[in-house]
């Protein structure tokens, strides 16, 4: 009996001491409602298209499109991407709910353009 309470206490002690397994949190998948699809942005196979012929005409119609889809928003940073000898501005935004968002332009008319 005194072996089996010996026993007991060092198993005990032994799941005691050690930790427990973390589980990574998986983040939620964003949502997309049919609005932001129409609209485009979204991704790169729905980026908005830009179409100007200079790299200011260009920066300058991304706001105005961020300002009216996203009035009050708050830019995080800028990214540019090549993919499928396409170029790309990935805009990070914070919304004015607070929402963070990337905004994806297809920049390739003006991109490299002065």
């Amino acid at each position: 009996m005194k072996a089996v309470n010996i026993l007991f206490l060092f198993i005990l002690f032994i799941s005691a001491c050690s930790s427990p397994k973390k589980t990574p949190v998986k983040e939620p998948a964003p949502t997309i409602s049919r609005a932001e699809r129409l609209r485009g942005g979204t991704s790169f196979s729905n980026a908005a298209v830009i179409k100007v012929k200079t790299e200011r005409a260009g920066l300058d119609e991304e706001y105005r499109w961020l300002s009216t889809f996203y009035p009050g928003y708050e830019l995080i940073r800028k990214t540019q991407v090549t993919k499928s000898s396409r170029h790309y501005d990935i805009l990070r935004i914070k919304t004015k709910e607070g929402e963070i968002k990337d905004v994806y332009f297809d920049s390739t008319s003006f991109w490299g353009r002065s």
